[in-house]
């Protein structure tokens, strides 16, 4: 009979996985319970140093409802979310390149005609956005659907003030024409912090790191036929295009 010991650990528990479990499941869970322990050797880690992350843990998934997915922050900020993102959307030079979808889209944003804004509470410096939607050929795609949506001048999405900002403000669904091209109204976006009163919050202080986005309009543009893009684009001259705390930024965007 085998026993779990510090040498044995991550096959002890590997032995435990039943013959006939999906091979993809066996694959990831074999990798990560290799890597896992591998880590708790390396880093051994007290007794209080493992209560506290199960606190991180557990105050994280504590803190998620339906407005605020604090796990896709964790990921975000500890660049996992933009690795997998990399790994699923390798394109070809000159396509748009993917970047992190971020915790605070909300479906069903409201059609609005070409042209029309996205600003419903006032505030800001107004811009125009204006682009092209179009194939690896340069083909215009009519039809695509282009849904966008950024913080208003205060640097808070719409989900982040319920009762203080209209509903779906600085959000919009719009289509391209026939040679593919859009535009909306809105107002310059602005660097902001992201949230910083949960789990994660605490972790970037720990870490020494500033939570602070670049400047940035989010951006997911589909067509039946085509592969979904969901991507941002940046101003120039952002102080923090360099810094960006989930790391989402991209030369080419």
């Amino acid at each position: 009979m085998s026993y779990f010991t510090e040498d044995t650990s991550e096959d002890q528990v590997l032995a435990r996985l039943a013959p006939d479990v999906d091979p993809r499941f066996r694959q990831i869970m074999e990798s990560a319970v290799r890597h896992l322990h591998a880590f708790v050797k390396e880093v051994e880690p007290t007794m209080a140093e493992w209560e506290q992350a199960i606190g991180f843990l557990t105050a994280t998934g504590q803190i998620c409802d339906d407005k605020r997915q604090e796990w896709i922050l964790a990921s975000d900020t500890l660049g996992v979310s933009m690795l997998v993102d990399a790994i699923n959307h390798r394109r070809p030079g000159g396509a748009t390149e993917n970047t992190v979808l971020g915790p605070f889209h909300v479906s069903g944003a409201p059609a609005r005609e070409n042209g029309a804004s996205i600003c419903l509470d006032g505030k800001g410096k107004p811009c125009i956005v204006r682009g092209r939607v179009l194939d690896e050929d340069g083909n215009p795609i009519p039809g695509a659907k282009i849904d966008v949506w950024q913080t208003n001048d205060d640097g808070f999405y719409d989900v982040q003030q319920p009762g203080e900002q209209p509903d779906m403000n600085m959000r919009g669904l719009f289509t391209a024409q026939a040679d593919g091209s859009y535009e909306f109204t809105t107002v310059k976006p602005l660097p902001y912090s992201i949230p910083t009163d949960g789990p994660v919050g605490l972790l970037l202080n720990a870490m020494g790191r500033h939570a602070m986005r670049p400047a940035h309009i989010h951006y997911i543009v589909q067509a039946p036929g085509y592969e979904t893009l969901v991507t941002h684009i940046f101003p120039e001259g952002d102080p923090y295009l360099d810094s960006d705390a989930v790391f989402g930024v991209k030369e080419s965007l």
